[in-house]
Formats: structure tokens, sequence, C-alpha cells
């Protein structure tokens, strides 16, 4: 069940909501439990539908070595897409709409479209869709989400890229196409840090009232003096939230710039791995610098705390 790669998971709702300007609440919850449900369900039918590949090239996983049965490994996939469906229903009608082309997708992926092509696309696809269920859970509405759906899977498409190479290694290509997006969505997630409104939020009152007020009334006290124009309060003050995303977006460029150098240099089957891993654990920065983008400063910090939690389960159990 890969237990390390389930703390990459809460963020996807948590930014989709931040992202429509809501504040998480009981339906967020939902979301997140679904999410997670169809997350392991991938997770058991991935082994299942691989386990005569993995015979061959990782005995030790679970079904190869015969410590769980086939029959129990899909009976448990076939559970979790079930629950993650009934539990994206409680969370309202807008998210089983996402829901059920999300567990679709899972499914598609592991049982076929995996080794081919579309593999990657698939997977980005499915992760822009879990970020897609928080907001449909939380506000009922997906539009204000799809930019941060679109750059998350993104990097889930250029991580699993690389993935395709893990057990035998391959070609440096895939590894500096993924550091090469990188460094776009790092450009792409901090361009829209400075300046700009605050979706959900009226502009500060005093500033335009005042100033119509005065242009109304010459001479009078109403005119804005020094103290009241926003350009000269410190930047700080201005917008918190530009900070954290670009702290956000540093870890997570840090996180994942080093393991793909590595792998680009010499792409064998333990750097590449390693360099998956550090794909799936910068899940969770990003997600952190998307929703602090989105003025959720207190959320993107709840989603970074589960960075440090992964890391330590990582160090038992494999992430890939």
């Amino acid at each position: 069940m890969r237990l390390p790669a389930l703390f990459s998971v809460p963020g996807d709702a948590l930014a989709g909501t931040a992202a429509t300007g809501a504040s998480p609440n009981t339906r967020t919850l939902l979301a997140i439990a679904s999410s997670l449900c169809l997350y392991e369900a991938g997770m058991a039918l991935n082994d299942w539908a691989d386990r005569e590949v993995d015979a061959v090239e990782r005995p030790h996983r679970p079904l190869p070595s015969g410590r769980i049965r086939p029959a129990a490994a899909l009976t448990a996939a076939c559970a979790l897409t079930g629950a993650g469906l009934a539990l994206a229903a409680g969370a309202g009608r807008p998210a089983l709409v996402v829901a059920a082309p999300l567990a679709a997708t899972v499914w598609a992926y592991d049982l076929g479209l995996k080794h081919t092509p579309a593999g990657s696309v698939a997977m980005g696809t499915a992760r822009g869709l879990d970020l897609l269920l928080g907001a449909a859970a939380t506000s009922g509405s997906t539009r204000p989400a799809l930019p941060s759906a679109v750059l998350l899977g993104t990097h889930t498409l250029a991580v699993t890229t690389v993935s395709r190479q893990e057990a035998q290694g391959g070609s440096p290509v895939p590894p500096l196409a993924a550091l090469a997006t990188t460094a776009l969505l790092t450009l792409l997630v901090t361009h829209r840090t400075s300046g700009g409104p605050t979706r959900g939020r009226r502009p500060a009152t005093g500033h335009r009232p005042a100033a119509l007020r005065a242009d109304r009334y010459p001479g009078t006290m109403l005119s804005p003096g020094p103290t009241s124009s926003p350009s000269r309060r410190p930047p700080w003050s201005q917008d918190s939230g530009a900070l954290l995303t670009t702290a956000f977006t540093a870890a997570y460029t840090a996180t994942t710039a080093r393991p793909y150098f590595h792998a680009i240099l010499n792409p064998s089957p333990p750097l590449t791995q390693r360099a998956v891993g550090a794909g799936i654990r910068a899940t969770i920065p990003l997600q952190a610098a998307l929703t602090a983008r989105s003025r959720g400063k207190a959320t993107a910090l709840l989603i970074a705390a589960l960075a440090p939690l992964g890391a330590r389960f990582a160090k038992k159990v494999s992430v890939t």
C-alpha cells in the first residue's frame, strides 16, 4: 500500500479547495477520504495487474513473494474503489461527478494504459482530477481550480514518464524533461505571487471610496493621505502569501533538482528510482505552493507539515 505516498494525497483536495476561495469543511474531509481510498485502490490494482512482470523484475513485492494472494489484492482494489465513490457521494453530487471519472482513470491506467504512451497522461489526469475533487466537494465548482489542476497534473506526468524506466534504467531524456518541467512549473507558480487581486475578497475599504469622496468634496479631510496608499505598505504586509508561495516553490525545486540531475548523468535503476521517489515527495511542497498562491496560507502550512511525515515513513517503506 506504500504508506509514504499517502501523505501526498490530502494536499490535492486542499489545494483544490483553496483555488475556489472557499474554506475547508466537512465535505472537504470526505473528499480527502475518497481520494485516499481511490489512491490505495490504484496501488492494490497496480500490483495485481503487474504480478507477472514483478515476478521477474521485483520478486520481493507482496504478490510475487507470496505474502499476498492475487485474489485478495483484486478484492481490496474493488472494495477501496467502492468506498472512495461512496465517500464522494456523501460529499455531494458535484464531487461524485468528478470521482467517477477519477476512478475510471485509475482502473484504465492499471489495466491497460500504463504500458502505452498514454500512461503518463492518464496518471497526470488522475492527479488533476483529484485536485478538482476537493474543489467540487467543497464549493460545488471546479472551474476556478482548473489552472492548479493542470500544473499539478503536469508535474505528475513528468514523474510518471521517468518511472517508466525505473526497473531497468534507460535514457537520460525523461529525467532531463522532468527537470525542465520542474523549472517551468516553478516559473508559472511564482509568476502570480506579486500583484493581482486577492480572489474572493474585496479591496480594503478606505482607498478608492476615500478618493471618490475627495473628488466630490475637494479640500475636505477625506482626501487620502500617505498612510492610505497600498503601494507604501511593506511588501510583507501586502501579501505574505507571496512569501509562502516562493518558499514552498523553492522547496519543490530543491526536492527534485538533484535526484533528476543524477538520473540524467546516470539513468541506472537505483538513481532513476530515487528520482521518482523525489518527484512523488515533491508533490507536497507543490501543493502547498499552489494553496498559498490561492491565499490559503494556513492550509498551505498544514499541507507542508505532511512532508516530514512522509519522509520519515519513506525510510522504512519504499515510496515507489
